[in-house]
Parts: C-alpha cells; sequence; structure tokens
C-alpha cells in the first residue's frame, strides 16, 4: 500500500429499503442479528467507526433516504477490511437472506469513497457520494467494490464536508472509535 493510503480511510454507505417495519415479526430475524453483526463489526480488523443514533445501539432509527429506507455508513482502514466483514464473517449470513427483509434495489445501493484518516463523514455527505454514482456511475469520488479506486487515484477528491448541526448531534452522542460502538 502506497504512503498516501494510510493518510486516508475508506468510508462505505449502503442503503436498504424495508420490505416491513421493523417491529413487524417478518422482521425479527433481521433484528435479532444487529446486535452480534454490530459488535462483530465493532472488533473487526480494520473497522474505525459507524454511524449510531443518539442513545440507541444502531442506527435504524435514522431514516435520512425515506421512511422505508435505512441506511449504514461505517469507516473502514482499507478496502480489504471491510470486504473482509462483508464477505468472510458471520455478515455473510445477512446478506444470504437480505431478500427476506429488503427490497431488491434497482439502482446503486452501496458506495465507497477515500476519505482523510479521522474524518467521520456525515450522511449528509454519504448520500451525496451515492447520488454522485447513481447520476455518473463509478469514479475516484464515488464506487463500489467492483469498480474500485485507490486512496492516490482518489486523492483529490478527499475533501472534507462539515457536519450539519442535526449530524453532528449524532456524531456525539456516542463515542465513535472502535471498539467503542456497535456497527450496523
Amino acid at each position: 500500500m502506497t504512503t498516501s493510503a494510510h493518510a486516508a480511510h475508506l468510508a462505505q454507505l449502503n442503503v436498504a429499503t424495508l420490505r416491513h417495519p421493523l417491529d413487524d415479526a417478518r422482521m425479527a430475524p433481521f433484528v435479532e442479528m444487529l446486535d452480534p453483526v454490530n459488535a462483530a463489526a465493532d472488533g473487526a480488523p480494520g473497522f474505525v467507526w459507524r454511524l449510531v443514533e443518539e442513545g440507541a445501539a444502531d442506527a435504524t432509527g435514522l431514516r435520512p433516504a425515506g421512511e422505508d429506507v435505512i441506511v449504514n455508513l461505517t469507516v473502514w482502514k482499507s478496502q480489504e477490511a471491510l470486504w473482509d466483514f462483508t464477505y468472510r464473517s458471520g455478515h455473510l449470513e445477512v446478506m444470504r437472506r437480505r431478500r427476506e427483509w429488503f427490497e431488491r434495489h434497482v439502482e446503486a445501493h452501496l458506495v465507497l469513497w477515500w476519505v482523510p484518516a479521522g474524518h467521520l463523514p456525515t450522511v449528509g455527505e454519504a448520500l451525496e457520494r451515492l447520488a454522485d454514482l447513481r447520476a455518473h456511475g463509478p469514479s475516484p469520488r464515488a464506487f463500489t467494490f467492483t469498480s474500485s479506486y485507490t486512496a492516490d487515484e482518489a486523492a483529490q477528491h478527499l475533501q472534507v464536508v462539515p457536519p450539519t448541526r442535526s449530524e453532528q448531534a449524532v456524531r456525539n452522542a456516542r463515542p465513535t472509535p472502535a471498539g467503542d460502538a456497535t456497527a450496523v
């Protein structure tokens, strides 16, 4: 890995449209998996941070992308670390069963982008990156696992977007370094 890659972390946002409300019995298996999967993410090598709702253990109550859409916003030390957690851990069971709980997306629902190490992306920033991917396709600014770019290739896009007041309140609600929060 290059030296500039050490100064950058990988942010990811994914959105999922619920088939049923989270308190519906059909969603119970998903809800029951939240805590164990979040704990696994917190302890995963390369995990840096994840978004949580104030006073909650996860971000499922936040609905910045629509009332029936949940968001998962995390930061990782590398793309490999995120890949390993996503596809080589207990998280894979959730992925295998996602059609039971979430609608099939017809447009991009996952976006990756590089951020300066230490920067915690806002929900607004994340949604803007997803919109960029949807509108323009993969680029060093907004990409996917299958169309990825290195931190070096994305260096000019490592700008920091200041959080809104409400996003700052969510961010300040719970400690966010790895091991201090639970992942969605």
